[in-house]
C-alpha cells in the first residue's frame, strides 16, 4: 500500500513495515533511519537498560561485518552514522551522499536484523555502558533529570533511567538482548524512514531488500504511564543546588498539546521568556534555568530546570512559584505573538535538515499514524489564544508537583510548602 503527497510518500509492506521518505531535490545528502516504537517504558523491571544496551551492541558486529568494519564501510564515504534510545522509541540513522544511499541501507538494515552480541564485544558493551552511568551520575544536571522521572512514575518503567542501573547492566545477559530484539523489533514495530535527493521507489526496494528478516509479529504494548509526584531530595557536596519542578501535562495529539508548547517557550524558552528574565536578568539569581515539555504517548511532563547557589536557593523557588501563578492571569498578545514566532521558527529550520526530517517524518505516523503537513501544524499553532495558554497554566500548575532537588539543597523549600504557595 503506497500513499503519495507531493514529495512525500508513504508504503506499507505486507510485513506491516512501514516506509516513509520525502524528496529534497536542493541537497545533494540523504539521511536514512529505522524507528523502532521501544524503548525504557516498554522494559521490565528485570530488564531495565535493555533497549539502551541493544542500542550499544547494534555496532558491535553483524553476521557478515565486524564493529570495525561498520564504521570503516560509512566514513569511507563520508557518511555518519548514529544511534539514540529514548523513553518511546529506539532509532538507528545514517547520513550520506546521495550516491551512497544504498550502502546506508545495507547498513541499516543489517545492524537491526543480523547483529553477531559476540560475547566478547558484548562484555566491552558492558564496560563501556558502566562508565557512561558513572559519568552520568557525576553529572548533577543530568542525574538530576533521572531523579525527578523516577519520583513523577514511581516504580514503574515509565520512571526507570533510560541507562539502566548498574546492577541491571552487570547482570544483562546475551539471551535478554537477543530475546528483547526478536519481541520488540518486529516489522510491524518499525518505521524506515528517509530525506533527501532520493527516489521513493528506490528506497522500497532497498529496504524490502535489507530489513527482509526483521520479525514478522505483534509487538509487546507499553504499559500504561501513572503519575503520582513526589519529591526527591539528595545532599551533596557541589557547588550549585540543581532543582527539577514539574508538573503533570499532555501528550501528543491531546488538544491541549500546542498550548502546552507554547506556555513553554513564554515561560521558560528563551533569553526574553518570564523565567530567564525576572530570575536570571533581574535578580542574578542563576546561570541557567529554563522551563520544558515532554509529552509522551498517553500522557506529559511539565517542568522547569534552575541551577543555583546555596545562598540564592532560598529565593529561587519562592519567586518561581510566583511566575507561575502570574501566568495564569496574565498573558500579553505580545508575549503570545513572540511565542508563536519561535515554536514556528524551530519548526520551520529543522526542517531545513534532511535528519530532522528524518525523523519527524516517522515520529508522526508512530504518533498519529499520518504525516502532518507542516501548513496544518503552523495553523494549530497560530490558533492558539492568551485565554488558551493562559488555562493550560491554570491546569498544569494546580496539579499535584513533583521535586527534585541534589547539592547543598537545605534551602530549598519541601514540596508541601510548594504546593501550598501554588494553591493560594
Amino acid at each position: 500500500m503506497t500513499e503519495t503527497n507531493d514529495a512525500i510518500r508513504v508504503t506499507k509492506l505486507p510485513s506491516g513495515l512501514t516506509i516513509v521518505s520525502e524528496r529534497m531535490d536542493r541537497v545533494e545528502t540523504v539521511s536514512l533511519g529505522a524507528y523502532v516504537a521501544t524503548g525504557t517504558r516498554h522494559e521490565t523491571e528485570a530488564e531495565n537498560g535493555v533497549s539502551h544496551f541493544l542500542e550499544h551492541m547494534a555496532f558491535k558486529g553483524t553476521e557478515r561485518r565486524t564493529a570495525a568494519a561498520i564504521a570503516e564501510e560509512i566514513e569511507a564515504v563520508g557518511g555518519h552514522i548514529n544511534a539514540y534510545t529514548a523513553r518511546e522509541q529506539t532509532a538507528y540513522y545514517v547520513k550520506v551522499l546521495k550516491e551512497d544511499t544504498a550502502l546506508g541501507a545495507d547498513i541499516i538494515g543489517d545492524i537491526l536484523s543480523h547483529s553477531a552480541f559476540d560475547a566478547d564485544e558484548l562484555e566491552r558493551e558492558r564496560g563501556v555502558i558502566l562508565q557512561e552511568i558513572g559519568q552520568a551520575r557525576d553529572t548533577p544536571d543530568d542525574i538530576i533529570f533521572d531523579h525527578f522521572q523516577e519520583t513523577a512514575y514511581p516504580n514503574q518503567p515509565m520512571g526507570r533511567p533510560v541507562l539502566g542501573t548498574e546492577d541491571h547492566i552487570r547482570g544483562m545477559r546475551r539471551d535478554t538482548l537477543m530475546d528483547y530484539m526478536r519481541r520488540h523489533y518486529a516489522a510491524s514495530n518499525t518505521v524506515v524512514a528517509a530525506a533527501g535527493n532520493l527516489e521513493h521507489d528506490h528506497i522500497v526496494d532497498l529496504v524490502q531488500r535489507h530489513f527482509a528478516d526483521l520479525p514478522n509479529a505483534p509487538a509487546p504494548q507499553a504499559v500504561a504511564g501513572n503519575y503520582a509526584g513526589g519529591e526527591y531530595r539528595e545532599g551533596r557536596d557541589l557547588d550549585q543546588v540543581h532543582v527539577v519542578l514539574g508538573f503533570p501535562a499532555v501528550g501528543y495529539g491531546h488538544p491541549h498539546f500546542y498550548p502546552t508548547m507554547l506556555l513553554s517557550t513564554l515561560l521558560g524558552g528563551g533569553m526574553s521568556s518570564r523565567l530567564f528574565q525576572e530570575i536570571r536578568e533581574k535578580r542574578g539569581l542563576v546561570y541557567s534555568i529554563y522551563s520544558f515539555a515532554a509529552p509522551y504517548m498517553d500522557g506529559g511532563l511539565f517542568g522547569i530546570y534552575a541551577g543555583t547557589g546555596e545562598s540564592e536557593a532560598a529565593e529561587l523557588v519562592p519567586v518561581c512559584l510566583e511566575e507561575l501563578q502570574k501566568v495564569q492571569n496574565s498573558v500579553t498578545a505580545v508575549e503570545l505573538a513572540r511565542a508563536r514566532a519561535q515554536v514556528k521558527a524551530g519548526l520551520l529550520m529543522s526542517l531545513e535538515s534532511t535528519g530532522s526530517r528524518c525523523e519527524q517524518l516517522a515520529r508522526h505516523l508512530q504518533v498519529f499514524g499520518r504525516v502532518i503537513p507542516v501548513a496544518e501544524t503552523v495553523a494549530k499553532i497560530e490558533a492558539v489564544t492568551v485565554a488558551d495558554i493562559e488555562a493550560a497554566a491554570a491546569r498544569i500548575f494546580r496539579a499535584a508537583p513533583t521535586l527534585a532537588a541534589m547539592g547543598p539543597a537545605d534551602q530549598v523549600p519541601n514540596l508541601p510548602s510548594i504546593t501550598l504557595s501554588l494553591a493560594a
